[in-house]
């Protein structure tokens, strides 16, 4: 592409390489690639900026569906007929058959159908489920069982899209127990909570108040990563609330720190934004008992607005008083 003049190889693709190029993005949602690009949105509406793929329009159904194969669908594969690229790189089929494990021989993409999520498992009505959780969760000991019974439960549907579990972060017991939303990409690939660029900011909070990994234990109120991270489901907090109350239990925390309003609401079963939520001590229940809890602007906000660190800070000043007294 020169620099005034339009991509010398922006062709009109035909109607089998819309196909299967639609099939494959219809892939990427349903298994939440959501960052194919770069981790930071680009604003493709400013003025004088066309949207990507604005002027696409989908083949019409005669020619998407069945009826006779053309002579292009009887000589080419759904990876060929999206293989022409431009001079000397690699073609396009090539390049997803080899970022993508299929069986040889195998076409990557099947026309007219979705191709199915690739660690599907059968998932437990809604109940089913809750009572699973909490039979699970009852059988824990410590830690190390609980962790265990969460990496064999499938009663959790994030669990499918997910690529690690995220446990714990932390001391096995810590006076400070805190909760966050959900693990995001980095958390996801990393296999713990919080340890993103809001990671670090936590670490930095905690370590204002003296405080640390050794101190403090760090998790979520769901423990695979939502697809497009996107906010949990009530119904996937409330699959996996009977693992994380019993792992309270076994943290024995002397006060909950609750990061974000999605945490607080979820944990203190209150309506209430977390502007109106920080900052006010209340009580969590857990197993008949009641311990000291805490809500705060999570990290991931105090990055867009730094102006409200002022409040963090005097909600930390709280939990800082409170672990200190006898």
């Amino acid at each position: 592409m020169t620099e005034a003049g339009p991509d010398r190889h922006a062709a009109p693709l035909t109607a089998d390489a819309q196909i299967g190029l639609v099939a494959l993005l219809e892939w990427y949602r349903d298994m939440g690639c959501d960052s194919a690009v770069a981790d930071i949105a680009n604003d493709w509406l400013q003025p004088g900026r066309a949207v990507p793929g604005g002027g696409f329009q989908m083949p019409p159904k005669a020619v998407r569906g069945s009826g006779e194969p053309t002579a292009a669908r009887s000589t080419a594969s759904p990876t060929a007929a999206v293989a022409d690229g431009p001079s000397g790189a690699p073609a396009l089929g090539q390049r997803l058959t080899s970022a993508v494990a299929v069986e040889p021989g195998a076409p990557l993409i099947q026309r007219g159908t979705t191709p199915p999520p690739a660690r599907a498992f059968p998932t437990a009505a809604p109940d089913a489920a809750t009572d699973a959780a909490h039979a699970a969760a009852a059988k824990s000991t410590s830690l190390d069982m609980l962790q265990a019974q969460l990496e064999s439960f499938d009663g959790c549907a994030l669990k499918a899209t997910a690529k690690h579990l995220c446990f714990y972060r932390g001391a096995v017991k810590a006076p400070l127990l805190i909760i966050g939303e959900a693990p995001g990409r980095d958390e996801d690939q990393e296999g713990r909570p919080i340890t993103s660029v809001e990671g670090q900011l936590l670490d930095r909070m905690l370590a204002a108040i003296g405080l640390d990994e050794t101190t403090a234990h760090i998790t979520n109120i769901v423990y695979w990563r939502p697809p497009g991270n996107r906010t949990p489901s009530p119904q996937e907090a409330r699959v996996c609330r009977p693992f994380l109350d019993r792992q309270i239990q076994l943290v024995a925390p002397k006060v909950v720190l609750l990061l974000g309003g999605t945490a607080a609401k979820f944990m203190l079963d209150v309506p209430d934004g977390i502007l109106k939520l920080r900052g006010k001590w209340r009580e969590l229940e857990v197993a008949g008992t009641k311990i000291r809890t805490i809500a705060t602007l999570p990290p991931s906000y105090l990055l867009k607005t730094p102006a409200a660190k002022r409040q963090t800070w005097a909600d930390l000043l709280l939990i800082k008083a409170e672990l200190g007294r006898e």
